[in-house]
């Protein structure tokens, strides 16, 4: 049988070298060039498209991408073992061509995209020439599509698109915006007439009016009446990554906890001779490697069947992953102390960030829902009013079994009669 949790040692070279690279190159260019990958300054740009070129090199560019569209073809059990070192680093993720929202968007157009729509959207957006942001949530409605009011009409040889959309996330700093509508999946231009920024909203994640917004009938992507099958797609593919990109930030919250309960001393000896501390970093360890093999293996799963046969696991990830982040993170900031509650480390921003985990992408109450429903139908009710294990019923049951035998040795039947009348008595 094939059963291994090794490396191929080839493939580990490559995440050593991935490992260091973002830790020599990339957090250091990060700390002095912030947001750099979106710069338009030819200088930093000129330095960012430098690192770049390395990973390149690597054959480490675009990779949740097949071959045959500029990707390495990993899959995604090898995409989950290098995301758990890029999601340590913020800017990571952008030097490796693996940046959402802009990951899932291109994934739609390699699935979906007519070749003139790949050559138009999905290459610029690899090359970094262009940005992206998905613009499906709605005030009124969140994320179920059941609710939506966005909708687009054709007229004539253009689609008119009229709705109001809440949490696009990057959406003030993308070129071109993918709108779920109750008619279907659309691209848009950013600067297209109609389309309104509200002000007084999260900056990072743009609450957008689309007023008369007129795009050409080729900026619809996939089937008409199809968004609902492409937001699958693509939000089933982004809670996977979202979850291996939060293995890195517990496991750098969970290396944190342990330097600093060395460090620190409290009542007369190291902290990490106290019983709390000893119990916050057990259960740390338990958690995060916990979160792990279901992160993996619901990968291998993907790569072995399809995202849909993994449905119920990346589900389950998508919560899961919220709850180690957060719980992980605040056992890390109370070791740490005040300084934990500060922005001097990653502490705080990982802490804040587990609510937001918890919602996007389907708050983490619906995917429990799915996980119970799928799971219970791999189960029957029981019949009659006791239950399958009910002792009682599974004794009489098996003392059948025995019949043939107890007819041959009564001794033998008398010694199980002894033995059933002492159950019946300590069961009263």
């Amino acid at each position: 049988m094939a059963w291994d949790f090794s490396t191929e040692p080839e493939f580990q070279e490559q995440l050593d070298w991935v490992e260091r690279f973002c830790r020599e190159e990339v957090e250091p260019f990060d700390l002095v060039f912030p947001a750099a990958v979106r710069s338009k300054d030819p200088k930093i740009r000129a330095l960012v498209q430098g690192l770049q070129q390395q990973v390149k090199d690597r054959g480490l560019w675009a990779l949740f991408l097949d071959e045959e569209l500029g990707g390495p073809g990993f899959g995604q059990l090898k995409l989950a073992l290098i995301n758990e070192i890029l999601g340590r680093y913020p800017a990571a993720p952008g030097f490796f061509g693996t940046a959402a929202p802009d990951t899932g968007n291109m994934e739609l157009l390699a699935m979906y995209g007519t070749p003139e729509q790949k050559e138009r959207w999905l290459y610029p957006l690899m090359n970094q020439e262009i940005w992206s942001a998905y613009s499906m949530t709605e005030p009124q409605g969140g994320s179920d599509p059941n609710l939506f009011k966005t909708n687009a009409i054709r007229d004539g040889e253009e689609w008119v698109i009229n709705g109001e959309k809440w949490f696009t996330s990057a959406g003030r700093y993308a070129d071109i915006l993918f709108v779920m509508t109750t008619s279907g999946m659309f691209v848009v231009p950013k600067d297209a007439p109609g389309v309104e920024f509200v002000e007084g909203g999260p900056r990072s994640h743009s609450h957008i009016r689309y007023n008369d917004v007129r795009v050409p009938l080729d900026h619809l992507l996939g089937p008409e009446d199809g968004a609902k099958v492409l937001a699958q797609r693509r939000l089933g593919g982004g809670r996977i990554h979202h979850a291996m990109r939060s293995i890195a930030q517990c496991k750098l919250a969970f290396d944190m906890m342990c330097e600093r309960a060395l460090s620190r001393e409290a009542h007369g000896k190291v902290i990490a001779e106290h019983q709390m501390v000893q119990e916050a970093i057990a259960d740390s360890y338990a958690d995060i490697n916990m979160l792990r093999l279901l992160v993996l293996w619901t990968a291998w799963t993907i790569d072995n069947s399809s995202t849909q046969q993994a449905r119920t696991q990346i589900a389950a990830c998508k919560y899961t992953c919220a709850k180690v982040l957060k719980d992980v993170s605040y056992r890390a900031i109370h070791i740490y102390g005040s300084l934990g509650t500060t922005d001097l480390t990653p502490l705080q921003a990982m802490w804040a960030g587990a609510p937001t985990m918890s919602v996007m992408d389907g708050v983490d109450e619906v995917h429990k829902v799915t996980v119970a429903r799928n799971v219970l139908k791999d189960h029957r009710p029981h019949e009659g009013l006791w239950p399958t294990e009910y002792y009682p019923h599974k004794r009489e049951a098996a003392r059948k079994k025995f019949e043939a035998l107890f007819a041959e040795d009564p001794e033998l039947e008398r010694y199980a009669d002894g033995i059933a009348k002492y159950m019946a008595n300590r069961n009263r």
